[in-house]
Parts: structure tokens; sequence; C-alpha cells
């Protein structure tokens, strides 16, 4: 039996974020914590969250400021940092819940732009970090035209909407999620001008400083990943200084590890992941 919890805390401004979180019966080994993509939202991740607690793991997640159950303009920020504040005090909220527990932190796509980014800035309180289809070479919706069209108008019409034209089959080989992806009210396609000039500024701050990354940190990609190229992974794996590093490429898989038709073995490869660093936790982490 899961408990399955949902609730708001206030993000960066005092926004209310919409929250959820999934605790297994018995004696917890850890916490995830999950910061979902781009467009998506936090309730499109059931066989990860699935799989975690049957392994006596935590979940928590929120839907990001103007994506899903969350407001705010559809895939809009003002600024990156916002991100960045929202997901201190997600963190912050979900430690004060599960005190004491070795605490992961998980991104996909934006998510992955967002966390590794967030980690340069508070290091600490991780005992991982895990980053699924990191957009470091975005192909998919970087498109020359409209980063142009982004960088002209992020200055003067910052709230201008741009259409992203994103292919949901290229999410997952698996027809039910790409039917799902197309069909659920959640799902939005849109992002600011602003938006897309603060997303470039990430990417280049995460290449030009993710060599203080030193935290455990696994990379999982499609091996055909149409969105975000999977050689963005393996520029990222280089990148980072830490000792404990692991990148797993899924042959044909596309933008979704978790989602596709290889997503057994991508969570399994998470699970393990997972269960090792927490064997060899220090003390203080382990408590």
């Amino acid at each position: 039996m899961i408990e399955h919890r949902e609730t708001t805390f206030h993000g960066a401004g005092g926004l209310e974020l919409y929250f959820q979180a999934w605790q297994p019966n018995g004696a917890l080994r850890g916490v995830v914590a999950i910061v979902h993509g781009l467009g998506e939202h936090s309730g499109r991740y059931s066989s990860l969250v699935e799989a975690l607690t049957d392994h006596g793991l935590a979940v928590t997640t929120f839907d990001l400021r103007g994506h899903g159950k969350s407001p705010g303009l559809r895939g809009h920020v003002d600024s990156w940092s916002e991100y960045r504040e929202d997901v201190d005090e997600f963190l912050r909220y979900t430690s004060s819940h599960f005190m004491h527990l070795p605490l992961f932190l998980f991104g996909h796509s934006l998510g992955a732009l967002i966390v590794t980014d967030y980690v340069i800035f508070h290091p600490d309180r991780l005992a991982g970090l895990i980053v699924s289809g990191h957009p470091l070479r975005p192909t998919g919706a970087a498109k020359p035209h409209l980063l142009l069209l982004a960088r002209i108008l992020s200055r003067y019409k910052p709230k201008f909407v741009i259409p992203l034209g994103l292919d949901p089959s290229a999410l997952s080989r698996d027809p039910a999620v790409v039917e799902a992806y197309r069909n659920d009210p959640l799902v939005q396609t849109k992002v600011t001008a602003r938006w897309g000039t603060e997303a470039l500024a990430a990417v280049a701050r995460v290449r030009a400083r993710a060599m203080e990354i030193e935290m455990p940190v696994l990379i999982v990609h499609g091996g055909s990943d149409e969105i975000n190229s999977v050689e963005g992974s393996r520029e990222l794996l280089d990148l980072v200084m830490s000792t404990d590093k692991t990148l797993r490429v899924y042959a044909g898989g596309r933008h979704e590890p978790h989602n596709d038709l290889e997503k057994e073995e991508a969570i399994t490869d998470i699970v393990d992941w997972i269960s090792t660093r927490m064997a060899v936790l220090p003390a203080y982490m382990a408590r």
C-alpha cells in the first residue's frame, strides 16, 4: 500500500505550486525528488514512482510554474532564478516531511537543466543527482528561427508566445505513451520569448560551470533522442568533475527513457544506482 498526498507549497514570489508525494508502508530508505520536463507535468512519472516506492523510497514532485496544475503564464519565467528558488523551496518542503533520509534529485529534459543549474548554486543537501534527456545540446525545440525570434522579442515583448512544434512521437516508441500525451489536457506546447532566452543562458551557464558538480551523478539518455541530442549528455559526463559519474545510453531510445520501450531497463538502472550509492553514504547522510 502506497500513501499518495497532494498539496501545495510556496515557490519564488510566494507562488503556490502543486505538489505530490508517494510514501510506501514500512521503513523508508530514502527520498527521490523529481523535476519534470517542458510542457508536461508531475503526473507523467507513474512507472518510475511505482518502482522507487517498491524499493522503499519515498517520491516527491511538483508542477513547475506555468505547467500542469501550478499557476503562472504557460511556459514562462521572468528569470531562471525563479526555477532555482522554486526547486530550493521544493527540496526544503520535501526535507521537512522526510527528515534525516538521504535525498536524491532527479530531473528530466527541462527538469535536467533546472537541477544541474540548481546544484551548481546549492551543492549541499543531496546524496546524488540523476538527469535524463539533458538539453545541453537541444535539437527539437532549438530551431534557429525560433532562437532568433526569442532573442529579438525577449527584451521588448518578453511574454510573446512561441509554439514549440514538437512531435509527440519523438517522446517514445510506445504508441500508448504518445497517445496519452496527445490527449493530456495538462500538457501545453508553447513557451514565451523570455523563457527562450533564459533557457539559452541556463544551457551556457551549465556548460561553463558543470565542472563544479562533484556529487555522484547518473545520466540517462535515449540513443535516438531527436529532442535533445545524446551528445549533450556525453559532453556533460566529460564536464562534471565528480569521481562518481555514470552515463547510460539506450540504443534506439527516444526522449523519455522512463516511458519508452526500454523503460524497465532504464528504471532498473536508476533504482540500482540509487541503492548502490545509499549503501556507501557517509553516516551523517544515512541516518
